[in-house]
């Protein structure tokens, strides 16, 4: 035994338990993540046993403890422990180690601890969990070890199936609750406090217009006719709607569409500031929920940035032949191609962690194009501009390393400004009569099917800015059989023996396609011109999508399942969720 550390007796062990559960009170007052709450507290190492020879170890009983406790409250093998501190920087410097400890390290140190006090550190480790939930650094949904005193035990003869079904309706409703607090409460609409309905009502009426993909008229025209009181008409509905995007003591007079264009433009970017920053305050609540787990805490972490249109079904011309337009056509609508067909919707830009991480968009901006029925000096956004505004809020949240596009962004503007950053970014390249050389060459060349073109230049202003790579491999589509894709990454030096792994590396973007199929089916149907119901109606699907990845995680993560299989919570079942919680709450 090691002279310098005093054996605890077993009296003791409640009292130093309690102690450090007492301070780590007093750090969740604080705190807003549990990795800092663990970093923080004091640990009183004179009341644990410890058999190690102390001036020959490298991590001492303090160090060794906290992850003990770190351990217990995950419910982690050593195995696992030794690997998230490996993977996890923050992680280990919030635990307050400068360097990582083997499994050895973790095996042998444990082994000399007592009995005794590996009971006061699971004690405590129970009693800190408990005490970050009540504080919210957490939801019990997060955390494997059992927080409820008088819980009982599944029956011995309940199936496996049957338990894990229960352990999801348990940590599902939990969490949906989260969802609902974390999220919609983030929107005020400013009215005066003698309103008669609330704006937790009026999202409710959303939630269900989105679960059925009805619409204000709809929602009230039930209302009505099942006599529910705090149902209102679609018209109060709709007001409100308004007043969410609409800024605090901000008056639009008469109809938006009136508006001459120019001044259009500038309500809707008051507008856009309105709905982000409840959004944005929103996400931010979101990932403070999940951070402990550090969701993102991928060596590589990826975005995807991509543009996706909202159908609008109007026709904007009086007289296509004559150039005439419609006067009040909304100008935030403009022309799209859908599988060769031309289309006019509402274009918005989103920024989504891909890959091996939780899909969560990390911002939304509208998008302003020139159209084609509007003046020549009708203002538009530069993609450049949309790309850095939606890098701005990402990197609030996360360390990115990798930017995914679609091929409309290829533009030396885009790409220079990601390069900027110090990020990756990849490509496709849209067209590439120019490379058809290139790819001659590649299938002149027995046995071999992809090339690289180094140290492609990218000019900003005739000035030279980076070098890229140019990729060609072959295209998996099959209808273009014996084509070749080209993508464009600003990657060092890509090796002959890279360039497959590279060019599928790209597949990660698809996730947002899936995004945006998922977003869509929650819109509400409208057929208003006003922009700032188009907007909330975006914001708030884009929204319920968060919070269903949100919910879908955290029970993953409370019933042990991968992060990344199919959805133990569906998006439709989530929403019909919230909506009854939401009821259940008003």
């Amino acid at each position: 035994m090691n002279p310098d550390i005093t054996p605890a007796v077993d009296d003791d062990a409640p009292a130093l338990a309690g102690a450090i559960v007492l301070h780590a009170e007093k750090v969740c007052e604080t705190a807003d993540h549990l990795w800092r709450v663990l970093g923080d507290v004091s640990i009183p190492i004179d009341g644990l046993t410890d058999a190690r020879q102390q001036h020959k170890v490298t991590f001492g009983t303090e160090s060794m403890a906290r992850i003990y406790i770190y351990r217990t409250i995950y419910d982690l093998a050593q195995s696992e422990v030794a690997d998230r501190l490996e993977n996890r920087p923050a992680l280990l410097k919030h635990l307050g180690l400068r360097k990582v400890p083997t499994q050895q390290n973790l095996s042998y140190a444990w082994s000399q601890f007592s009995d005794q006090t590996k009971t006061t550190l699971e004690a405590a480790a129970k009693g800190i969990a408990l005490e970050a939930r009540d504080h919210d650094v957490i939801s019990d949904a997060l955390v494997p070890i059992d927080l409820d005193e008088d819980e009982e035990e599944a029956d011995d003869d309940e199936t496996d199936s049957a338990v894990s079904r229960a352990h999801v309706r348990e940590h599902g409703s939990k969490v949906v609750e989260l969802a609902r607090r974390h999220g919609f409460a983030e929107f005020d609409s400013d009215r005066a406090e003698n309103r008669v309905y609330e704006d937790e009502q009026i999202l409710d009426l959303f939630a269900n217009a989105c679960l059925t993909q009805g619409s204000a008229h709809s929602e009230g025209e039930a209302g009505w006719f099942l006599e529910e009181n705090e149902v209102c008409d679609d018209s109060t509905f709709l007001r409100v709607i308004k007043q969410f995007a609409t800024p605090t003591d901000e008056e639009v007079t008469g109809s938006v569409q009136e508006l001459q264009i120019e001044d259009i433009v500038a309500f809707t970017e008051l507008y856009r500031e309105a709905v982000m920053t409840s959004f944005d305050a929103a996400t931010e609540n979101i990932l403070q929920t999940i951070r402990h787990e550090d969701p993102f805490d991928d060596r590589h972490v990826v975005a995807a940035v991509d543009f996706t249109h909202v159908p609008y079904h109007v026709w904007p011309w009086i007289d296509k032949d004559e150039k005439i337009p419609k006067a009040e056509y909304p100008p935030m609508v403009s022309g799209y191609k859908d599988d060769g067909e031309i289309k006019y919707g509402y274009t918005f830009a989103t920024i989504t962690i891909v890959g091996n991480e939780v899909p969560i968009i990390l911002g939304i901006e509208p998008v302003k194009e020139r159209s084609g029925w509007e003046p020549e000096d009708a203002p538009a956004d530069s993609k450049a501009d949309i790309v850095d505004v939606l890098l701005d809020r990402a990197q609030q949240y996360v360390d990115l390393d990798e930017v995914l596009l679609d091929r409309g962004f290829y533009s030396n503007e885009v790409y220079a400004t990601i390069h900027d950053r110090g990020l990756v970014y990849m490509t496709p390249v849209p067209k590439y009569e120019e490379d058809y050389e290139s790819i001659g060459k590649i299938k002149s060349k027995e046995g071999v099917d992809a090339a690289v073109k180094h140290d492609v230049p990218f000019a900003i202003d005739g000035e030279l800015h980076h070098t890229a790579e140019f990729l060609y491999v072959p295209a998996t589509d099959e209808e273009a059989e014996g084509s070749y894709a080209v993508f464009v990454t600003n990657r060092d030096h890509v090796a002959l023996d890279e360039i497959k792994h590279v060019a599928n590396s790209y597949s990660r973007r698809w996730d947002i396609e899936n995004q945006y199929k998922s977003v869509k089916a929650f819109l509400p149907k409208t057929s208003s011109k006003d922009y700032r119901v188009r907007l909330f109606s975006f914001t708030f699907a884009a929204l319920l999508y968060n919070l269903w990845r949100l919910t879908d995680y955290l029970v993953k993560v409370g019933t042990d399942r991968e992060i990344r299989s199919p959805p133990v919570v569906t998006a439709r079942t989530f929403v019909r969720a919230v909506g009854q919680s939401l009821r259940q709450g008003g």
